[in-house]
């Protein structure tokens, strides 16, 4: 029988593990294991890497290779590519590194209205939605006048508090203005938001490991619709997002050693279909049901992209509707499987001043 897929909170708990049990173990222990030679260390993760494809199992054995020791761990960074290279998510690090550029990275969102939850999962087959692999899940709160989405590794620990604790995203009273906060600085000399609300712990932290604060890096906000009509909502987005040449050994440290550059987002605007009589996207059959919900958001151009240009009607991000409570959610370089995330949560929840 096939093996039960590990969630991603698993996955981040095995490289927790190997940390400590490389710290734990006899040294002579660890001399062992290091002993290999690297040619011969480096072709066996290799091996490994080319074994299993795109199935979930085969990829936490690439992460068991990384937890041996610490030579095992670099030989696994070298044989691993990011996902904007690869199109997969080995580490909980690849979660925030820039999808592919030539094809979306094709996801799902469960939502459960009961407890305000929602779950991550990306997409493992070609169906529109499959079992798929547990990736990230999200709490809604309400603190005040604001709404807070709390991100979470694990789905059963949604705190701030938390070793698995990924970031935030935080609405204003009218649910129209949204900031994005991550849990780690998303490059050396970032400065942890200063208001009390953002921080994650009071004045003594609790472990050193731990960051104590929350980085603002992406503004979102709903264009407002004084008339009130039924109109499709207009988006906006601000994001930093990590330049895919940063090297894949600064994206295992989660920490980039440059400032990123800020990447503006706005939604396609969709067409009004005459026959249907309503507003219509082409979601390339990702998108079932009609929603206001649904979106697709792109970029301008950019002449100083190296790459090449990228014109407006390449979409970054869609999000949209297939079932009561299932969301899809495809994104691609340069947003990272939590930003996507984050945005996406952001068409949940009333918005005062647009509906």
């Amino acid at each position: 029988m096939p093996r039960e897929e590990p969630a991603a909170a698993e996955v981040s708990e095995v490289a927790e593990m190997g940390e400590e049990k490389e710290d734990g173990q006899p040294e002579e222990q660890e001399e062992r294991w290091a002993r290999l030679l690297p040619e011969l260390l480096a072709e066996v993760v290799r091996r490994v890497e080319a074994s299993g494809g795109e199935r979930w199992p085969a990829r936490k054995d690439v992460v068991s290779c990384a937890c041996v020791c610490r030579r095992w761990r670099d030989a696994a960074v070298a044989v691993v590519r990011p996902p904007a290279v690869s199109g997969k998510i080995t580490f909980p690090s690849s979660l925030k590194q820039p999808g592919p550029r030539e094809f979306p990275m094709q996801c799902f969102i469960k939502r459960n209205k009961k407890n305000s939850t929602f779950y991550l999962y990306l997409g493992l087959t070609t169906a529109t939605v499959d079992k798929g692999k547990f990736l990230m899940a999200a709490r809604r709160f309400r603190r005040g006048p604001h709404t807070e989405y709390i991100i979470s590794l694990d789905a059963d620990d949604l705190s701030q508090g938390s070793n698995a604790y990924m970031g935030k995203l935080r609405s204003d009273f009218w649910g129209t203005n949204f900031k994005v906060y991550d849990s780690k600085p998303p490059h050396d000399g970032a400065k942890a938001s200063s208001s009390r609300s953002s921080r994650r712990f009071g004045s003594r932290r609790i472990s050193p490991q731990v960051s104590a604060g929350n980085y603002e890096v992406g503004q979102l906000s709903y264009k407002y619709n004084l008339l009130k009509s039924r109109g499709p909502r207009r988006m906006y987005c601000a994001l930093e997002c990590a330049s895919p040449q940063e090297t894949w050994e600064n994206a295992l440290k989660t920490k980039f050693r440059k400032p990123m550059g800020t990447t503006v987002l706005r939604n396609k605007a969709p067409r009004w279909h005459e026959h249907l009589q309503c507003w219509c996207l082409n979601f390339h059959g990702r998108v079932t049901v009609a929603s206001v919900k649904n979106f697709q958001l792109s970029v301008a151009a950019d002449p100083n992209d190296p790459a090449g240009s990228r014109d407006e009607e390449t979409v970054l991000l869609q999000f949209g509707k297939v079932d009561d409570d299932i969301f899809t959610m495809d994104y691609r370089q340069p947003l990272s499987a939590f930003q996507a995330f984050a945005i996406s949560l952001s068409s949940f929840g009333t918005k005062l001043a647009c509906e």
